[in-house]
């Protein structure tokens, strides 16, 4: 125990401790003086810019991963993304991205007025909506942006005889807003979208004079300001009502960086301070990061942690302590060594009830242990503990164990991840594969998929995705294709699409089309084809799919894209979609399917829309001249009889529109049959004969159209006559049943004796005549006709058969012998 304290030094009511992280073993000529440095938070990469000559490295603990030239513009500020992206901020207020290994990913302005009065002041700063970047210019004037990834702009108000950049300022998120916390002299102001307000620290003492230096914990919750006479105020950040403390630390001049040192949940406020050769520790330059639960030390040798000593550490490890935890952990080095005092100290934890709570304590100070031996020895007292507890819940036990191997995995100096448990538990296991993949430890990310049972769609194939993304450039396509294929397999979550989009921004055009040949899903690999201008490759891909809209939308890409003649082209080469076109050009583009039939030479197609254009004209001379030119194509197509037809059509408009000339019909447009049921019904019978004649309408059609027309009208004398002028070819049955409809029994009577013998007992009865019915069944001898004779033969309340006459009588016997 009094090893492990050994490097604890008390400060107030807590105690701090600095743990050696790795030996840095860059080689840098001057250490870190007239450098630029910034280093992500969560035990993230460095990033540094020597001011001559510009070279900018990227390193992970010992770790070199990049070193490139630059070639732009001075820089003004470094930072880190949330997805551990550098940022270089320039004068001219361009921003540079480049990736881990740097490569230039993209760029940015803050504006186009930076350009002439240059960024003077620049700060990156993480906020709930993403990574934002904050910039002070020459005209004195702060521009915001909350989010690089959607970049909005915001110029914030002007600060009241501010010339130049402030004497120091930070960057606040306060419930969700963001806001900029800027001294100028003696005055303190807050500057937020529309307004700047001066504010005033409570209890800063009237000698403290002006503010040179500030600093916001990671939380943002804390604020401390160090002013020209040494004093530093400490307290909430939030509208700077309360006040923790105020230290005079007797030091005038400036700190070169103020940093918070402060675990989550701790009542300690601590900050730390940095002059030239004044800091804990002594020797060259370093460079301070705020993390979640303390401070980096970066130099040029060492890299270092500095944090409050968590409080169940300290209840465990402090010199005579009677914890349970502190028992427990006493009471297995004592069996280890077979000593009766094992049993001792267990009784005492016992008799206080506390066997649970000392097991607890022990699991928790192991997660906060950077030493692994120290975690082996807690972990191993929590496990003797539990074997004297009955209901004793193994989860947190085996989850802190878990948690601790990839800990201590990731914190390897090949890997280069000093995490602590706190923050690993901030950060979320996802986030951890995440900066894992993007380092390319894609081996390690896998492991600790597998260890950690996560599913695959989350983990394993999240890595497998980012791994067949950065391939190795200098084999062929066809070697990494084939590697991908065969290592990413049919993992689930593993879009191919993906992998081929990555491959293309490569120029890696054929590979990406290798690669999309193992998507199953063709609505990945359409988009991509018609981005990467396969557009033949894309339309066969769209039809195989045998998804319509997908094969519309290819089409519409290529209708807009090329020119009418390589268009038309392309879709005669797939059927497919060439018929697909023509179903839309029919609801949508009739001009469009007169020029596709043209191409094809479809001369019947080509007659079918110009007829179905006729029913859309009103004029009839255009009318004629649309059904003229499909009589010609039908005649290019050797399709007479539609030909004939089309004419006959033709002849039929003339006729209509000649009658309406002459009589005001109203005829035009009609069919042939509604035009002879209209003339007929105006009484035109010799047109409608003529109709009958010249386009040879067969006669039980006319013979049925004249005698509905007829009788509709009461005309019976001439219907009489119309049924003597030759013998009617739908039979006189029809008559009867005509004329019964008009409810006319009389004239109806007229055309029995006119029926045939087959047809004499519907006759009959469609007159209602039972004995003439009966008379004709009987002299037929067919028993179906007497049945239907005798179902008629009822009372009138259907009660009974009537009472039969003789004819009746003898249909009755007939039926009985039958």
């Amino acid at each position: 125990m009094a090893f492990i304290t050994a490097n604890w030094n008390p400060l107030g009511e807590a105690f701090y401790r600095k743990t050696e992280l790795y030996e840095m073993c860059w080689t840098l000529r001057d250490g870190l003086r007239d450098s630029l440095v910034a280093a992500a938070p969560y035990g993230g990469p460095i990033g540094r810019n020597i001011i001559t000559p510009p070279v900018a490295v990227l390193s992970v603990s010992v770790t070199c991963l990049s070193v490139f030239q630059w070639k732009s513009g001075p820089v003004v500020q470094l930072g880190w993304t949330v997805s551990d992206e550098l940022l270089c901020v320039q004068e001219d207020g361009s921003v540079l991205i480049y990736d881990l290994f740097g490569s230039f990913k993209r760029h940015f302005s803050m504006g186009q007025e930076v350009v002439q009065s240059q960024v003077l002041e620049a700060k990156v700063f993480h906020s709930p909506y993403g990574t934002g970047i904050a910039i002070v210019t020459g005209s004195s004037r702060f521009t915001l942006a909350t989010n690089i990834d959607d970049l909005k702009l915001r110029r914030l108000p002007e600060v009241p005889g501010l010339q130049g950049k402030p004497s120091c300022w930070v960057v606040l998120t306060q419930d969700r807003q963001t806001k900029v916390l800027l001294s100028n002299g003696p005055e303190l102001y807050i500057l937020d979208n529309t307004s700047c307000t001066a504010v005033c620290p409570p209890g800063l003492s009237p000698q403290a004079g002006s503010i040179v230096h500030m600093s916001v914990s990671f939380s943002y919750k804390y604020l401390a300001l160090f002013t020209d006479t040494g004093h530093l105020w400490t307290g909430a950040s939030l509208y700077l009502q309360d006040k923790l403390s105020e230290v005079d630390t007797k030091k005038t001049t400036t700190p070169k960086q103020m940093v918070w040192c402060r675990r989550p949940k701790s009542q300690q406020p601590s900050v730390v301070l940095m002059w030239d050769r004044l800091l804990m520790v002594t020797g060259d330059p370093c460079v301070l990061v705020g993390e979640l639960d303390g401070v980096r030390i970066i130099s040029s040798v060492y890299q270092e942690l500095l944090q409050e000593v968590p409080l169940v550490c300290q209840d465990i490890f402090k010199i005579a302590s009677m914890a349970p935890g502190a028992l427990l952990l006493e009471a297995h080095r004592e069996y280890e060594k077979s000593s009766q005092k094992a049993d001792e100290y267990l009784r005492e934890i016992k008799e206080q009830s506390m066997l649970g709570e000392a097991v607890r304590q022990c699991v928790e100070a192991a997660s906060h242990e950077y030493d692994t031996s120290t975690q082996k020895s807690l972990l191993r007292a929590a496990s003797f503990g539990k074997c004297f507890l009955t209901d004793f819940n193994p989860d947190v036990f085996v989850s802190t164990c878990r948690e601790l191997r990839v800990l201590n995995a990731v914190r390897e100096s090949s890997v280069g991840m000093p995490l602590t448990h706190t923050q690993f538990k901030q950060m979320t296991l996802q986030v951890l594969i995440d900066r894992l993949v993007y380092r390319q430890f894609y081996q390690l990310a896998i492991e600790i998929c597998h260890y950690l049972k996560i599913p695959d769609y989350q983990g394993v194939s999240r890595v497998l995705k980012h791994w067949a993304s950065c391939k190795q450039k200098d084999l062929s396509d066809e070697s990494i294709a084939r590697a991908v294929c065969v290592k990413v397999g049919d993992s689930p979550g593993v879009s191919y699409s993906h992998i081929a989009a990555k491959a293309y921004e490569c120029g890696r055009t054929e590979l990406a089309i290798k690669l999309l040949d193992f998507e199953a899903r063709a609505g990945e690999q359409v988009p991509l084809l018609l981005k990467m201008k396969r557009s033949q490759l894309a339309l066969s891909k769209a039809v195989e799919s045998g998804d319509t809209d997908l094969v519309y939308t290819v089409v519409t890409y290529l209708k807009n894209e090329m020119n009418r003649g390589d268009f038309f082209m392309t879709l005669r080469n797939q059927p497919v979609a060439l018929s697909l076109y023509r179903q839309f050009c029919k609801l949508q583009e009739q001009d469009t399917l007169k020029d596709l039939y043209n191409q094809d030479d479809d001369h019947h197609e080509l007659a079918n829309y110009y007829v179905t254009a006729s029913y859309r004209e009103k004029r009839l001379d255009t009318r004629l001249s649309l059904l003229q030119s499909a009589v010609d194509e039908y005649n290019k197509a050797k399709n007479e009889f539609a030909a004939k037809a089309t004419e006959d059509e033709m002849r039929l408009l003339r006729f209509q529109r000649k009658l309406d000339d002459e009589k005001g019909a109203g005829l035009l447009g009609l069919s042939l049959q509604a035009t002879m049921e209209a003339l007929l019904a105006l009484g035109l019978h010799k047109q409608a004969e003529q109709l009958y004649r010249d386009f040879r309408v067969p006669d039980k059609r006319y013979w049925w159209l004249k005698l509905k027309s007829l009788a509709e009208k009461e005309e019976w004398e001439e219907l009489e006559k119309f049924s003597r002028s030759k013998k009617s070819p739908i039979g006189y049955l029809a008559f009867i049943e005509v004329c019964m409809k008009c409810n006319n029994k009389y004239e109806a009577k007229k055309y029995v004796s006119k029926v045939t013998p087959e047809q004499k007992v519907k006759a009959h009865l469609a007159i209602s005549d039972l004995e003439g019915a009966a008379d004709a069944a009987i002299e037929r001898r067919n028993d179906s006709e007497m049945g239907a004779v005798l179902s008629r033969c009822t009372t009138q309340d259907g009660s009974g058969p009537v009472k039969p006459k003789r004819p009746h009588s003898v249909a009755q016997k007939e039926c009985n012998k039958k």
